[in-house]
C-alpha cells in the first residue's frame, strides 16, 4: 500500500488549542473539497508505503521531543487504506493529531481508534462555497470517543444561519469551537474589532467558544 506525500517537516502548530505546541507535520495529496480560501499547494509529492514513511520520520527525527503528529493535507482521509497500516507503527511512539475537513465520515470510523485528536474543520458556504453540515453531523456521529474541536474559517460574510448551526453541531457533539479568521497572507482579512463582535455573538450562545487565528502565520514559520 502507497500514498503521495506532499511534504514531511518539524514545525509549530499553529492553529486551536494545541498551538504553539512542537509537531511534525505529515501533508498528504489530494482533497475532495476546493475551499476558496485553501492556501495550500498539496498536487505534488512523494510515494511512500507506510513502512518507508515509518523508517523515514524514525530515521530523521526523533519523536519523543514532539507533542505529536499532525496528519494533515489536502485530506489525510483519503489515504484512509494507508493510515489503517501506517498508524499502528507509530502510534506507540507518539500522539496522533488528525486534520480533516470532517466531510468523510465512514473514513474516520475505521482509524478513529489510532487518533488522539481531531482537528476538524467545519466549513461555512459563506467562506468555502459550499454547505457540508450534514456531512459534519455524520463525521462528528462517527468520531464519537475521540478528543474533537471544531475549527471554523470566517470572514465578514458569515451569516446568522451559519452560526446557529455551527453552535447547534458543538452542543449536540460537546466540541470546543474554534473561530479562525480567514487570512490574505500573513493579514486577518477582517478587523479586530468584527472578530470580537463575532466571539461574542457565538459566546451569548455557546460559551466553549475560543478565537485563534493562525499564529504560525504572525511567527512566520510553515
Amino acid at each position: 500500500m502507497k500514498t503521495k506525500i506532499n511534504e514531511i517537516f518539524s514545525s509549530i502548530q499553529g492553529e486551536g488549542p494545541v498551538v504553539g505546541y512542537k509537531q511534525l507535520f505529515i501533508r498528504f495529496c489530494k482533497c475532495n473539497l476546493n475551499c476558496n480560501y485553501c492556501d495550500t499547494e498539496f498536487q505534488t509529492g512523494v510515494e511512500y508505503s507506510e513502512e518507508d514513511l515509518y523508517r523515514k520520520i524514525t530515521s530523521e527525527y526523533d519523536l519523543k521531543t514532539f507533542h505529536s503528529i499532525s496528519l494533515t493535507g489536502g485530506e489525510p482521509l483519503l489515504s484512509v487504506e494507508f493510515l489503517k497500516m501506517f498508524l499502528p507503527l507509530v502510534k506507540n511512539d507518539v500522539q496522533i493529531y488528525l486534520e480533516t475537513n470532517a466531510t468523510l465520515f465512514n473514513e474516520i470510523a475505521e482509524i478513529k481508534d489510532y487518533i488522539d485528536i481531531i482537528s476538524a474543520d467545519i466549513k461555512l458556504k459563506s467562506s468555502t462555497g459550499f454547505d457540508s453540515f450534514e456531512l459534519h453531523r455524520k463525521f462528528f456521529e462517527k468520531s464519537k470517543g475521540v478528543k474533537t474541536f471544531a475549527k471554523i474559517v470566517f470572514d465578514e460574510n458569515i451569516t446568522d444561519d451559519e452560526i446557529a448551526k455551527c453552535v447547534d453541531l458543538a452542543k449536540e457533539f460537546n466540541l470546543e469551537l474554534v473561530l479562525q479568521p480567514k487570512m490574505i497572507g500573513d493579514k486577518m482579512a477582517v478587523t479586530s474589532e468584527f472578530c470580537t463582535k463575532i466571539l461574542d455573538v457565538f459566546t451569548q450562545k455557546y460559551k466553549n467558544t475560543r478565537l485563534i487565528p493562525q499564529v504560525h502565520k504572525f511567527l512566520n514559520v510553515i
